[in-house]
């Protein structure tokens, strides 16, 4: 399942694991997180955060700007692995989470191992209670901007008012689907016009699928999903027959797809069910030929979420999906101390990915920090021996 950033609201959530008890609320309310003997408050607007992580951790008693090991930007799969992972390695970690999840249009997620089925939200939910356990603090907030200071740690900005402070930041804010205009496409997307084969393939196996074409590259999408339905429609839409190449003609042909030209004008759905794909033309009333189709499968364009990264100056490269930073296998950017984890830093990171992509950038900001203070103490002791024999 790849990992979705739609534009739904926030899921709110409030239980019990354990011992652990987590209260989540937007706008200025006060989230308390309660493990065993440590306790967490997180407040939004301007108002101080008091925090304890095991045995370590700084407070700010100014009111104003809190400080962190760690902040990350974002609190889908890869934000919530990577503050584990600190949690866990007793970081001081806050999660700001503005509550856009990609993949919040799914009803259920699917080839994450052992979480097979289970509701976006629910995996979410599940991923914020474990964090809590280890004294990671989540914000409900959005990351407005963020500066490097003179000794290169990080100012985040949030939409509240409020101001953190990060010796490491990590942006984990994944990527925005924008949908081809046609009617329909937007109002059944996640239910049965859909993106991803892996994500959905199993689903809806042995219908007859429509593949809308957004570039040539669609061709690629009809030929996958032939491994799901023998009954595939490729509607070129506003790509020329001209613009694909003969190579793709001839494996369409082996595959058996049919290749329509002409622009889809909109989604002919009946009972809550998509029935067909309408081409435009036709009647004076803009009705053309329609296709019988019970699933369309769309290719959306990738808008990366990297506006943080951009401002830091961070590298970035173009792909054919859209603009990524330049980061190396850990996830570390150009600007040290900078990471970018799951869809933010590359387009083909469903769910389990992009967790993996923010447990390792977890583990190395660890020890970045770890052997940082290392070498400050060895410096410290090597001045202080110098001084001493003066």
């Amino acid at each position: 399942m790849t990992e979705k950033t739609g534009t739904t609201g926030t899921t709110e959530t409030t239980g019990t694991t354990g011992t652990t008890e987590t209260t989540e609320t937007t706008g200025t309310t006060e989230t308390t997180e309660t493990t065993g003997t440590t306790e967490t408050t997180e407040t939004t607007g301007t108002t101080g955060t008091t925090g304890t992580t095991g045995t370590t951790g700084t407070t700010d008693t100014t009111g104003t700007t809190d400080k962190y090991d760690v902040v990350v930007v974002g609190g889908g799969a890869a934000g919530l692995s990577a503050a584990l992972v600190l949690g866990r390695a007793r970081r001081r970690t806050l999660v700001v989470d503005a509550g856009e999840p990609r993949n919040a249009p799914s009803a259920h997620m699917h080839g994450f191992l052992s979480r097979d089925g289970m509701s976006p939200a629910g995996f979410l939910a599940a991923g914020r209670e474990e964090i809590a356990r280890y004294g990671v603090g989540l914000v409900r907030d959005r990351a407005v901007d963020a500066v490097r200071d003179a000794a290169g740690e990080f100012d985040v900005a949030l939409a509240g008012g409020r101001t953190v402070h990060a010796r490491h930041l990590v942006v984990a804010t994944g990527l925005r689907d924008e949908l081809p205009a046609v009617p329909g496409v937007a109002e059944r997307f996640g239910r049965d016009v859909l993106h991803c084969p892996y994500c959905h393939g199993w689903e809806v196996r042995d219908r007859a699928f429509g593949v809308l074409a957004t570039s040539p590259l669609s061709v690629h999408q009809a030929l996958m999903v032939t491994q799901w339905s023998e009954d595939v429609t490729l509607f070129l839409h506003r790509v020329g027959e001209a613009e694909l190449s003969d190579d793709d003609l001839r494996r369409l042909a082996a595959a058996g797809v049919h290749v329509v030209p002409g622009e889809v004008a909109g989604l002919v759905v009946e009972d809550d069910r998509l029935s067909g794909v309408r081409l435009a033309g036709g009647t004076p009333s803009g009705g053309g030929t329609t296709h019988a189709r019970e699933v369309l499968f769309v290719a959306p364009r990738a808008l990366p979420r990297t506006d943080l990264l951009r401002g830091l100056g961070a590298e970035l490269r173009e792909t054919p999906f859209g603009t990524y930073p330049v980061i190396d296998e850990r996830g570390l950017t150009t600007v040290p101390g900078l990471w970018a984890a799951g869809n933010a830093g590359g387009f083909a990171e469903q769910v389990i990915n992009a967790a993996s992509r923010g447990y390792r950038a977890g583990a190395a900001i660890n020890g970045e920090l770890l052997f940082t203070d290392l070498d400050a103490a060895v410096a410290a002791q090597s001045t202080a021996h110098s001084t001493a024999r003066r």
